[in-house]
């Protein structure tokens, strides 16, 4: 089980990120982390994996723990030879190398591995890759580069994959692909999966439990299917208001005011 104790983070040593953030992720669960821009979702990520340390940030109170051992105060290698393993937020592929080259990358960490049955296990759930295995990777389509990041996590074999806003700029078709292949990596190889979303409607449909975060704290949590029906949840993040109907953004612009957990 992962366990984020009353973390803080600062960056420089002066800017204040996250605010005592705590949640945990028990082991095989698919957990979500909901909030806007700037709410501290991507920052919660880098410091369970450790990429906070290249950013200049830090984690200055509070634990992050895994199966009982401290990770907070480890680099971004060691953590990810215990398995856990980021898929950064912009699909960050090596844009010059072909699809397959950045997959076998992917497994570096691991001292021992079958590369080509990894590359098969990637393959047989992202069968799109397999055509483009020769493919330049910086030409591929903004799907096709979620893919191919998604797949070379999965070549390190994770334990727990952090995923950062994968449904950023896809079209809903291959968003709903995305995530049924995130279910299905959670069911055959028991991978527990941190997702952070704005897309609240994807997150909630897919994980267990989900936490809502507003300027670097969690402010609201509870089973994925109870905040679904959350009126404010409805209203804030999925647009509608109580009778079902779709609000702009001009009738909700004074939200902050009337959200109940502030």
């Amino acid at each position: 089980m992962l366990k984020v104790n009353n973390v803080e983070v600062k960056y420089a040593g002066v800017i204040l990120i996250l605010r005592g953030v705590s949640f945990e992720v028990p082991d095989g669960s698919i957990i979500a982390l909901l909030g806007s821009n700037g709410a501290g979702k991507t920052t919660t990520l880098k410091a369970i994996s450790g990429l906070l340390r290249t950013e200049l940030g830090e984690v200055t109170a509070g634990t992050i723990e895994y199966d009982e051992r401290r990770i907070d105060q480890q680099d971004s290698e060691e953590v990810a030879k215990r398995g856990i393993i980021q898929v950064m937020e912009g699909r960050k592929v090596l844009g010059h190398l072909t699809v397959e080259e950045n997959l076998i990358l992917g497994g570096y960490i691991l001292k021992k591995t079958n590369v080509k049955k990894d590359l098969d296990m990637v393959y047989d759930y992202f069968p799109k890759l397999k055509t483009l295995r020769n493919a330049t990777s910086g030409y591929l389509s903004g799907g096709e580069q979620q893919m191919l990041v998604m797949g070379r996590a999965m070549m390190a074999h994770p334990k727990i994959m952090l995923l950062d806003e994968p449904s950023l700029g896809l079209a809903p078709l291959l968003v709903d692909e995305i995530y049924e292949i995130v279910a299905r990596l959670n069911a055959e190889e028991k991978t527990s999966v941190i997702v952070v979303e704005q897309n609240a409607r994807a997150a909630l449909a897919i994980s267990e439990y989900s936490y809502v975060m507003e300027n670097g704290r969690v402010v609201l949590d509870g089973p994925s299917s109870k905040l679904a029906n959350n009126e404010d949840i409805k209203e804030f993040y999925l647009g509608l208001s109580k009778l079902g109907e779709k609000r702009s953004y001009r009738e909700v612009k004074h939200y902050k005011r009337r959200k109940r957990w502030l």
